[in-house]
């Protein structure tokens, strides 16, 4: 059994952060011969549920660089990768120190997934509040009522540049932490960071996939940093011409630019779909 794995944002997605009609009916050519595939992503299962529907995402999928999976088939996480209390209260003090406020996730009994955070300071973070506040299923909650029975899984901000860049500076200093980060809003200079534990990633997680499911080979496509775990894990990997560098260098090969189809135009040829 092969699995193919897809990253989302800057891969299968185009500009507009959308599947788009000829994605959508390459995805369901592979579904009609029986090959199977996935995703593993920065999202969150709220922020890509919208995108995924209709197009048979029915295996285990990856989110938060490899902090969850998320079982269709049960409706349940199966794999975890949480923060400690003591992590979560340094990586807040960093954000603190730099006028940044966190969005703090969390994943609670009986289901519940929440987003605290603390006063908001600009405009950019009213706006990814709302954009939380806007998500079916996910509450949006002061700092202040985090509960003590929450499991944290991830911390994100979005700020100016150097505020952002001092806060991945102290968190590599701590060896339990992972963080990516980059342009958030384009001619705004502002910028994004999402931190969880350090023994997260893609490429854990789609081994624990590939354990669970049989699977033989995985092809996998991404673009950034956070997908050069599951590159070293699969057999084949493509970056498409819009990826990093350093992403660009690890791929068996470089594909077509993410906004023209790149990959959908790639896997129908690959297929002969």
């Amino acid at each position: 059994m092969e699995l193919i794995v897809f990253d989302l944002d800057g891969t299968l997605l185009n500009r507009h952060s959308t599947l788009s009609s000829g994605t959508r009916d390459t995805l369901a050519k592979l579904a009609d011969r029986g090959i199977a595939y996935t995703v593993a992503t920065g999202r969150t299962l709220h922020a890509s549920r919208t995108l995924l529907a209709g197009s048979d995402f029915s295996l285990p999928h990856v989110y938060k660089n490899g902090v969850m999976i998320w079982r269709p088939d049960t409706g349940r996480y199966s794999h975890s990768r949480l923060l400690t209390p003591e992590e979560i209260r340094r990586v807040i003090e960093a954000f603190t120190a730099e006028a940044v406020t966190p969005f703090v996730f969390t994943v609670e009994p009986g289901g519940r997934h929440g987003v605290y955070h603390a006063p908001l300071r600009s405009r950019g973070e009213q706006e990814v509040a709302a954009h939380f506040g806007a998500m079916e299923g996910l509450e949006l909650l002061p700092l202040a009522e985090l509960p003590g029975s929450a499991d944290i899984t991830n911390i994100s901000a979005i700020g100016p540049r150097q505020a952002i860049e001092r806060v991945q500076l102290l968190v590599a200093d701590e060896p339990q932490l992972m963080a990516y980060s980059g342009l958030a809003i384009e001619g705004r200079q502002l910028h994004w960071i999402d931190i969880h534990h350090s023994q997260a990633s893609k490429g854990d997680a789609i081994a624990e996939i590939k354990r669970d499911l049989g699977v033989s080979r995985v092809i996998c496509f991404g673009d950034s940093d956070n997908d050069l775990s599951m590159f070293a894990l699969a057999d084949e990997s493509y970056a498409p011409s819009n990826a990093k560098a350093a992403v660009k260098a690890a791929a068996t090969a470089v594909i077509g630019h993410h906004d023209e189809d790149g990959i959908a135009r790639f896997l129908q040829q690959r297929f002969q779909l």
